[in-house]
């Protein structure tokens, strides 16, 4: 038979306490240190586990952290959330991950429906962020913005995206690179994303010739995209604002038979994991993503227990250097 589930009045009983008072212990409040000791390994013994319903309806928090990424197609997002969801959960929070599909109008729509939710805060990976709900939104719920800047928010950990750009630019430009496509996941609905206008001043400074196209995450759309810039631009590099998009380049080459970095050099921007097992192995932007992990997971706990400071993280960028990119013949 099942065990029958211990309760805070058991707890109470073997403590000599309220059932307030251990309450209180549980919860690390209001009491001496021994008595945190005593009630929780009286809890323990007991096997007393909280009711996350009951506590829920007696805290007015749910315990819950909305998680908004903006297409967990890219990989190196896929490692984020799994990060951040991990982090949440030392910090006794779970996350509840939602995918935005790289789709602005849906990333609205469920940044909206967590919101209603009545989560106890929201970190986003915002795809626009120049949107005017965020300001509304950032009313009703704390939130933290990861990547780019948001109005309103609790906490940021933006990414110092001028700086990344200039880190690309200036690598191809050093070795002879001066027609460069660049591939990014923003759309052309949303054409104001730091980066992207970043990129173009910056090229027209290094009197560099390029061209943005708009690529998506996922390997088949990429690859598609690729194999279009590769046949009708012809250029003699290829910078991807993901390292996800650059694999969909490394197929499009393979299919047309072009060499990397012979024919073709190819540049990421986020230092995924499986850049460096590439061949050649992928030249590309690391941005510390445990860094970010655990800047995220503090600023969204001290957020959600009711913090009112608001607190900037700049994330600095380091360029990783591999075979990928080479001098141009």
């Amino acid at each position: 038979m099942p065990r029958k589930r211990a309760t805070i009045r058991e707890v109470a009983q073997a403590t000599g306490l309220s059932p307030a008072a251990v309450s209180y212990a549980l919860r690390g409040l209001q009491v001496s240190e021994e008595t945190m000791e005593r009630v929780r390994a009286a809890a323990a013994e007991l096997g007393y586990e909280a009711d996350p319903i009951a506590r829920a309806l007696a805290s007015g928090r749910s315990g819950m952290i909305g998680l908004l990424c903006g297409s967990l197609e890219d990989l190196w997002q896929q490692s984020l959330a799994v990060g951040i969801s991990r982090g949440l959960r030392e910090k006794d929070r779970y996350a509840l991950i939602l995918d935005a599909v790289g789709d602005p109008a849906r990333e609205r729509a469920l940044a909206q429906q967590l919101r209603d939710q009545r989560v106890d805060g929201m970190i986003v990976q915002p795809l626009d962020p120049s949107a005017g709900f965020w300001s509304e939104l950032c009313e009703s719920l704390p939130v933290i913005a990861i990547g780019d800047s948001l109005p309103g928010t609790a906490g940021e950990v933006i990414f110092d995206n001028r700086r990344g750009v200039t880190l690309a630019l200036e690598h191809l430009r050093d070795l002879g690179h001066r027609r460069i496509s660049v591939l990014t996941p923003t759309r052309p609905s949303t054409p104001d994303r730091p980066a992207d206008v970043h990129v173009t001043a910056e090229a027209e400074r290094l009197g560099l010739d390029i061209t943005v196209t708009t690529a998506p995450h996922g390997m088949t759309a990429a690859t598609a995209a690729a194999r279009d810039i590769l046949l009708d631009r012809k250029p003699s590099a290829v910078f991807c604002f993901a390292d996800s998009i650059a694999y969909g380049v490394y197929a499009a080459a393979q299919e047309l038979g072009l060499s990397i970095p012979g024919d073709v050099s190819v540049m990421g921007y986020d230092d995924h994991p499986m850049s460096g097992l590439l061949t050649p192995g992928l030249t590309t932007v690391d941005w510390d993503i445990d860094g970010i992990v655990r800047a995220a997971v503090r600023l969204t706990a001290a957020a959600a227990d009711g913090a009112t400071r608001r607190r900037r993280v700049v994330q600095s960028p380091t360029l990783r250097p591999r075979a990928s990119t080479a001098p141009r013949p």
